[in-house]
């Protein structure tokens, strides 16, 4: 095939999908000239699973997202159809909000926003080949001959790599919702040295709200209260679908289990390895043998849809076993399937192949974010996209890399988990796996990342001058709550006694009233000289007060560990050559390649006694250097 030279790009992003989207709006926003390939223009930002965004640690990473200046909370507060706070009884730590978008409408908000943003090219291509001449990036090249010069390329390729549908014993190339696969794009990879690994995910049935009896299940309303994900959104008011919530029961599983042997799973049809987090229903049937019931909520897709989605029921098993065992679950007697549910297999980068600015260690320019890089979920994906799009971006303008550490944002504990530990299995994020998550809250995403995102050149005027307003806001009130002493005078005790809480014996600041668990910021203002807050402030005082000591022990903690952070590994060393080191350590050291001694630390295989023989070894070249 004769090739045409059809456009130069500065950054080039392949799919646009969560993490294509947000990596071709940072390149273009940073000042890059970017191009984004789909293989569907009427496909941009698809859900192929369940409409919803957000929930326990994938919230903190819409709100990181937002802060540094990308679009998906702006974009899910725009079409949210509902919206709750989770883990509400818990700390602020693990507060979590999760939205329930009307899928059709967040495609096309998101599509229309690409469409608009400067510097930003959108078009339909099939790519087939990334080009590369010397070990560095030059361009791409699509089934129709096109050739597109780039100094950057980013693979966002979803689940669409070699990818196959298996639904019963049907098996067939394809992508999510009946797209094409990309089949030569996995050769092209091949061809370049990258290795690659074969995932599996799958999606539950979508059903017809009319065949539903919802007076046999619980009605699952959203927060009274309003929520937004976007620090910039203003929305005060939104119409609210409500989800709900039924059960299987022993029927359901008998049915399945006597159906296993038809089971893809279980025949032997499906190779790749599938989210041990979010298992299909004949998985879990097998594995919580003891269960007699699993939850299974029922959420719209759409204000404009009758299609329901099955959550908690993903499965790969035949379309008549579907409609037989649905059928068993109360208010479903009578279902109708719309689009059976099915399992995807797809090819996937090794992430350690990788490094934590998501460029590929073996090829200058090649970035790779999202299911591409063995992760699974929405947010996950748009983390990474947002983080290949700006590294592109200043990998072109040859400014140095844009990393986050774990103490800095869930964003950083998502990619030094896949860059330093790999995966294997698709890799979903969870507040367990972040060590600091009493700093890294969801309510304080922007206070700890909008200034980088301003650094960045992503943050607009209007967003960055509110944050200010914000934090100078929360500033001056912890001041004056250090400042306002009172006494134990009768009519102090008065205002203590009327607020809930036990007397003072000697002066106490306002601060420290603030401290007891029973009084809240309303309280004190009701009862003394203190101004009307705006409920983000407010929150952000009452959790800087209240757990001001843990706070202050995991930032201890931080600096602690920021030594073995602050101690950089030199790329040319050749770790079979320290002695002393384990035999695993040194294939997993020299794998790796990791950054610095605290990266080191991290992975797996590399014991305390190795990371103590790397300190004697980085302290005697330091010595030896200076030396010389």
């Amino acid at each position: 095939m004769v090739l045409f030279t059809a456009g130069s790009y500065d950054v080039i992003v392949i799919g646009a999908g969560h993490a294509g989207c947000e990596a071709a709006l940072a390149s273009a926003r940073i000042g890059c000239k970017t191009l984004i390939a789909t293989l569907n223009m009427d496909n941009i930002a698809m859900m192929p699973c369940n409409p919803a965004v957000g929930g326990p640690a994938k919230g903190h990473l819409v709100r990181e997202i937002d802060a540094l200046g990308g679009e998906m909370g702006i974009n899910t507060d725009k079409t949210c159809i509902q919206m709750r706070m989770l883990n509400t009884g818990k700390g602020p730590a693990v507060h979590a909000l999760r939205a329930q978008a009307d899928k059709k409408w967040y495609q096309a908000m998101m599509k229309e926003t690409l469409e608009n943003q400067t510097n930003l090219t959108v078009k339909q291509l099939l790519v087939e080949k990334v080009l590369t001449d010397d070990g560095k990036v030059y361009g791409i090249e699509t089934e129709t001959g096109e050739f597109y010069e780039a100094q950057c390329v980013i693979l966002a390729t979803g689940t669409y790599l070699r990818g196959k549908i298996i639904l019963g014993e049907a098996a067939y190339a394809g992508g999510p919702n009946g797209q094409r696969a990309a089949e030569k794009l996995t050769d092209s990879l091949r061809e370049l040295g990258i290795s690659l690994m074969r995932f599996k995910t799958g999606t539950p049935a979508r059903v017809d709200r009319k065949s539903l009896d919802f007076s046999q299940m619980s009605l699952q309303p959203g927060d009274e209260e309003t929520h937004n994900f976007s620090f910039m959104s203003d929305v005060i008011t939104r119409e609210q679908i409500p989800c709900w919530l039924t059960y299987t029961c022993e029927k359901t599983h008998e049915i399945i289990r006597s159906n296993l042997h038809r089971a893809p799973l279980y025949m032997g049809i499906i190779e790749g390895t599938g989210p041990r987090y979010c298992p299909s229903i004949e998985d879990k049937v097998v594995r919580f043998a003891d269960k007699t019931a699993h939850q299974v909520f029922i959420e719209p897709e759409g204000l404009h849809t009758n299609e329901m989605y099955v959550q908690g029921m993903s499965t790969s098993l035949p379309v008549d076993v579907q409609q037989a065992f649905l059928r068993t679950i109360a208010g479903m007697e009578n279902v109708v399937i719309m689009r059976p549910g099915y399992a995807i297999e797809y090819d996937c980068l090794d992430p350690t192949e990788l490094k934590p600015s998501l460029e590929c260690k073996k090829i200058t320019g090649l970035f790779s974010a999202g299911q591409s890089n063995g992760t699974s979920g929405y947010e996950e994906a748009a983390a990474q996209g947002l983080i290949a799009g700006i590294n592109a971006a200043l990998l072109v303008m040859r400014r140095p890399p844009f990393i986050l550490s774990r103490s800095e944002a869930y964003i950083g504990v998502l990619i030094d988990d896949l860059v330093t530990k790999g995966t294997n299995e698709p890799y979903r994020i969870m507040t367990s796996r972040a060590e600091y998550r009493l700093i890294l809250r969801q309510d304080n995403a922007d206070l700890r990342l909008t200034g980088k995102g301003r650094e960045l050149g992503l943050v607009s005027d209007a967003r960055y001058e509110r944050f200010i307003s914000k934090k100078e806001a929360i500033e001056t009130v912890l001041q004056q709550l250090w400042q306002g002493v009172i006494t134990p005078t009768v009519e102090n005790q008065e205002k203590i006694k009327a607020m809930g809480s036990t007397e003072i014996r000697t002066g106490t600041s306002l601060f420290d009233l603030l401290r007891r668990t029973e009084i809240r910021y309303d309280d004190l203002r009701r009862q003394f000289v203190l101004p009307p807050l705006s409920p983000i402030v407010q929150e952000q005082v009452e959790i800087a007060v209240k757990y001001e000591g843990y706070i202050k022990k995991q930032f201890e903690q931080v600096e602690r560990l920021a030594k073995l952070e602050a101690k950089t590994l030199p790329a040319p060393i050749d770790y079979n050559l320290i002695s002393g080191l384990s035999l695993e350590a040194r294939q997993k050291l020299n794998k790796i390649r990791p950054l610095s001694v605290g990266q080191a630390s991290r992975i797996s295989g590399v014991s305390p006694a190795d990371i103590s023989i790397l300190l004697v070894y980085l302290e005697q070249s330091r010595r030896k250097g200076a030396g010389e």
